[in-house]
């Protein structure tokens, strides 16, 4: 071969070897693939334990191989039996120990099949180490955001001490605050992380910024600071189809509440041209009910957990709280805890209420009770009044305006949606039942209460707040009756239902 053409087959192979390199290029195992095809050779790659990373074994001494995984050689080359055998130690990032990649072939080793073996060493030792970065910061990024949802789980459940210590060692400041809102960004699953990390990047960090672990195409932010809103407004955006839900600002102890409030907006949201809404742009039933009385009723009504330690009741009610506004499941992915230990606590919480949760007036004005004790605690207040009952706050002139204005709306449609949603509702939100009610077919049913969704500007098939808020306007107009109490006279004073 003349000068020139060792300088063109030089050329080509380091062409070909660059080309591997190249973003979208080959991985380990396709460069050792291809040096396999360039010489012809028979190539591995093992590390330090022999284990085989790439190719396809090539049986050497294991002495050469400690030396070299240990460093104390840089290469070896062997000739035995008709076979040329080179090795040569390739780094591999980190803390990761060395590798080997051992060439064998008939052909001895020229000076252009030697540059081949050790450049494509080299380019391995680069692909070994841009992996072992790649994998060091897919779990970095893990842990953070592991620790992210860990700290929203500690403020689900009103540990806000706990969730600022946290905080403090990884994002000082982030938690220095009493209030905060919650803002739930919706988009496709498949585009949630990238969602998620620019809005780590819109926030610059300063809020936490959580993908939801119950709903794929979710990401939660918690945001101190009251511009986080116009950032995430102005980032959605850029997101064909993704919405904005906000919550008003609440006492770090109601995040749970302020999380409902957020998925609440995004009803509203996907009606709105500017895919955003906040829930503070409607006012919630317990504002219009005596504040007075109905904290009176409210101590009356969750006195039976009093005799509870502090750290059992406050977990209690924060598990009861997301377990009526979300499925069981969802609010044991929010949490970090088994659905089966959501139902068990819901299930002690019912029991010491002595009430039955299947009825959906009783999770309304359950729902009602825990809004009304979160907002009390977080303002200092306890106690008040002690003989209103739950009919009398329901049926006080502010709120009874508020729901006939709410379920008025649904009157001049044609299709009766105001009498499907009443009949709906009274059969638990069965549509089967409702269908035999009112001789229509379930699908219609659905229809009918989907269609009220838009006007009523709630979600209701989903349950949770938005629903119960809609059975609360129906108890104050007087088109729903409270259900009776389990186990007790309903006209009880003390009932947990009627009291």
């Amino acid at each position: 071969m003349t000068g020139r053409q060792d300088d063109s087959g030089r050329a080509r192979w380091a062409e070909e070897l660059l080309g591997r390199l190249k973003p979208g290029g080959d991985d380990v195992r396709g460069v050792v693939d291809w040096l396999a095809g360039a010489l012809p050779a028979t190539v591995s790659l093992r590390d330090g334990t022999g284990r085989l990373l790439a190719g396809t074994p090539v049986e050497c001494d294991a002495g050469p191989l400690r030396d070299l995984t240990a460093g104390r050689i840089a290469s070896a080359a062997f000739e035995d039996a008709g076979r040329h055998l080179r090795l040569v130690r390739v780094e591999r990032g980190g803390a990761e120990p060395a590798a080997v990649l051992a060439v064998a072939r008939a052909a001895p080793f020229d000076r252009t099949a030697a540059g081949i073996v050790a450049h494509t060493a080299q380019a391995l030792t680069l692909l070994l180490a841009a992996r072992a970065s790649a994998a060091a910061g897919y779990r970095l990024e893990r842990a953070t955001s592991d620790l992210r949802l860990a700290i929203l789980q500690l403020l689900m459940v009103e540990e806000i001490v706990s969730a600022r210590r946290v905080a403090a060692g990884f994002w000082p400041g982030l938690l220095d605050t009493d209030t905060a809102s919650v803002h739930v960004v919706e988009t496709a699953p498949d585009r949630r992380d990238r969602l998620a990390r620019e809005c780590r990047a819109a926030t610059r960090d300063r809020a936490l910024v959580v993908r939801c672990p119950a709903m794929d195409g979710h990401v939660i932010v918690v945001a101190p600071r009251e511009s986080t809103g116009d950032e995430l407004r102005t980032l959605i955006r850029r997101h064909p189809g993704a919405l904005l839900g906000g919550s008003v600002r609440q006492s770090l102890v109601r995040t749970a509440t302020a999380y409902g409030q957020a998925v609440s907006a995004l009803a509203v949201a996907r009606i709105r041209p500017e895919r955003a809404a906040v829930y503070a742009e409607r006012t919630p039933p317990e504002r219009l009910i005596d504040p007075a009385a109905l904290r009176g009723w409210t101590a009356r009504v969750l006195r039976p957990l009093d005799r509870l330690p502090h750290h059992t009741r406050a977990e209690l009610l924060a598990t009861t709280r997301l377990g009526l506004e979300f499925t069981a499941v969802n609010a044991a992915k929010i949490l970090g805890i088994s659905r089966n230990t959501v139902r068990a606590r819901m299930d002690r919480v019912a029991a010491l209420l002595d009430t039955d949760f299947a009825d959906l007036t009783v999770r309304a004005t359950t729902h009602l009770t825990l809004n009304a004790e979160a907002g009390f605690a977080a303002e200092g207040e306890t106690g008040g009044p002690d003989g209103t009952c739950l009919t009398e706050l329901l049926t006080g002139p502010p709120l009874r305006a508020w729901a006939g204005d709410l379920l008025g709306r649904l009157e001049p449609d044609p299709r009766g949606l105001r009498r499907t949603l009443r009949t709906w509702i009274a059969a638990g939100g069965n549509a089967e039942r409702t269908a035999r009610t009112l001789g229509l077919h379930p699908q219609t049913v659905r229809e009918h209460v989907r269609g009220a969704e838009p006007v009523l500007e709630r979600q209701l098939l989903a349950g949770g707040g938005d629903l119960y808020e809609v059975v609360l306007a129906h108890l104050a107009v007087g088109d729903l009756g409270l259900a009776p109490p389990r186990g007790t006279n309903p006209d009880h004073p003390d009932s947990p239902v009627h009291g």
